[in-house]
């Protein structure tokens, strides 16, 4: 059996979410959209649910999934509907749901629901992305209200670069999001993962911790709560070869890395169709036989090679993490120029394996 498989570490993941708690006092959805960022949302939410205040998704399809699998805890819609003929789905399976434009709430105005909505009404407060205008929330907010078929309303928005600490954007968000909700009575979700870690002023009665669930940090550069994050999932294979080659050796496609000495290289089964960064350069990290080494030359589909001069306890069979609790995905998504949501997104092909339920 290839060797290649993705470790879940569910008590880290518990750990990740009492982190969320903790630093905020607030409720949280634990967001595990994206099959739980790669980590499997069925098995996430199952390890969560005694604990969570609810979760969220972006879209029914993913909702269903988890009623399927017997989650009977809240499930927010964190895009909505996209047709108003999912609303009857969305009353039958007892699921929350944005309004974030004003055609879906014209939709609920028309439709017929058995019982009352609970919405959460997002505003663009200058990430422009979706949400409603400023100048629309206020009635938005009343007409759902007058419409007889909501129970619950909570306000929300969404940064758009809370993981830049420095940055004032976060903070004209939330006067704008402050405008806007002057006068309304509703309970509050401003704080995403970046937020809830490095925004302590800013108020929310809910938090989304998404990323820092996953034990990843959001920021490029280290931070107190970051530094508390358990990683979840561990990226293994193992060596299947073992070359040992002379001075000016090319070394996988393109000959993009030329042996400047005599060399030992492990070849490992891991590659871009399992989801590793193709564009991972040389010199990329990886943990092997207990030590730290790296990357050497260009990922393949199905297989990579790194470098085991100075690593002589290892040979083949040795186990190599990719990423995980030795060597952190977010140094990965650094070497790679992309970010930890998009490395764990990307899995794929690999069997994932829990422990610590």
């Amino acid at each position: 059996m290839r060797p290649a498989r993705a470790l879940i570490d569910l008590k880290a993941l518990r750990h990740n979410y009492q982190l969320a708690r903790e630093v905020t006092g607030a409720k949280a959805l634990a967001v595990i959209k994206a099959d739980a960022y790669g980590h499997g949302a069925v098995r996430v939410a199952q390890a969560l649910e005694a604990e969570a205040d609810g979760f969220a998704v972006a879209c029914i399809e993913e909702a269903l999934e988890l009623r399927a699998a017997g989650i009977r805890a809240p499930v927010l819609l964190l895009e909505g509907f996209f047709e108003a003929d999912e609303l009857p789905l969305i009353i039958e399976h007892d699921l929350w749901c944005v309004v974030h434009s004003l055609w879906q709430l014209e939709a609920i105005e028309q439709a017929r629901l058995g019982k009352p909505l609970t919405v959460w009404l997002k505003l663009d407060s200058g990430m422009h992305r979706v949400g409603l205008h400023p100048k629309d929330y206020h009635e938005a907010y009343q007409r759902l209200l007058a419409s007889g078929k909501v129970a619950k309303i909570v306000l929300m928005s969404h940064f758009a670069r809370a993981d830049e600490l420095d940055c004032v954007r976060s903070d004209e968000q939330v006067a704008v999001f402050e405008a806007a909700r002057q006068g309304l009575s509703a309970e509050v979700s401003l704080r995403n993962s970046p937020s809830v870690m490095g925004w302590p002023k800013v108020s929310s009665d809910w938090v989304r911790p998404g990323i820092m669930l996953y034990g990843a940090t959001p920021f490029g550069e280290e931070q107190a709560v970051a530094s508390r994050l358990q990683p979840v999932m561990t990226l293994e294979s193992k060596v299947i070869c073992v070359r040992e080659l002379p001075s000016g050796e090319p070394v996988g496609y393109g000959a993009k890395f030329i042996t400047p000495k005599p060399m030992r290289i492990g070849v490992v089964a891991m590659g871009y169709a399992d989801g590793y960064p193709r564009h991972a350069p040389t010199g990329t990290p990886v943990w092997v036989a207990g030590q730290r080494s790296q990357l050497l030359g260009r990922v393949s589909m199905d297989m990579l090679c790194i470098d085991l001069t100075d690593v002589p306890q290892a040979g083949l069979g040795s186990t190599v993490e990719l990423w995980g609790k030795q060597i952190l995905a977010s140094d990965i998504a650094v070497a790679a120029d992309t970010i930890p949501y998009q490395l764990f997104c990307n899995l794929r092909r690999v069997p994932r394996l829990y422990y610590g339920a």
